[in-house]
């Protein structure tokens, strides 16, 4: 009985531990080169103006909801691939998984979506180079349970992290995690993985340039080509 109470007790400290890491930044990100204000959080401005622009212009609630960082937020005509679909995108640049687990109650619970479609990660790494991809993983466990705690039977898709050049170093993290996020997405209920490095790879294994912008991080209208199909397959059309 004592051994069974001292690994309760462990297990509840380890427990505790996991989520105080993901309490807002306790100085273990790099942020992007931005101006924050003194008092100031991070992305506030942001979520602010998505906050402003629903006021002026209420959301239809129950559409698919976009979260994560700049690959969803330039993907500006994202519409325009998926016609009568109904999206929203509420993702914000350079933001990391600590980030939009902080702005959950703003940018998804108040739509009401249909479906929440999340890319983040790849920033939590190159941000801090210490950080382990294990780390990451578990930071994408905190925001997954978070959402599936507020919305239990919306479904969530997982885009992966994608192979950026400029990134390139930084592939056997973003390789392990993609992997262990597909592998928890498989053991639940209505979440998918939506594999983009692959296709993103040329033939010989590395990234095709001519889907990247010149900073060899953004894609151009050429990668969301690519993404275009293989989201599709994932997402949730309107009844």
């Amino acid at each position: 009985m004592q051994t069974l109470i001292a690994g309760m007790f462990v297990l509840l400290c380890n427990a505790e531990a996991v989520e105080a890491a993901y309490r807002p930044f306790k100085g273990d990100y790099v942020a992007p080169a931005r101006r924050i204000r003194q008092g100031e959080k991070a992305y506030s401005r942001e979520v602010n103006a998505f906050k402003e622009k629903d006021a002026e212009n209420p959301p239809e609630k129950g559409q698919i909801v976009l979260i994560g960082s700049s690959s969803f937020t330039i993907w500006k005509n994202v519409n325009e691939y998926y016609p009568n679909y109904g999206i929203l995108n509420r993702a914000f640049g350079g933001s990391t998984l600590l980030q939009v687990i902080e702005y959950i109650d703003d940018i998804v619970t108040p739509y009401e979506p249909r479906q929440v479609v999340i890319y983040c990660g790849e920033n939590d790494l190159a941000g801090n180079p210490k950080l382990a991809a294990y780390e990451v993983y578990e930071r994408f466990l905190v925001l997954f349970r978070r959402i599936r705690a507020r919305l239990p039977e919306v479904p969530i898709a997982y885009v992966s992290m994608k192979p950026s050049p400029s990134r390139w170093h930084l592939r056997s993290k973003y390789i392990a995690c993609n992997k262990w996020i597909a592998d928890y997405c498989s053991t639940q209920p209505n979440a998918t993985y939506v594999d983009v490095w692959n296709p993103m790879l040329d033939s010989e294994g590395h990234p095709k340039a001519e889907i990247f912008m010149q900073d060899q991080l953004h894609m151009n209208e050429n990668g969301y080509k690519i993404w275009a199909p293989i989201l599709k397959d994932a997402l949730i059309a309107k009844p």
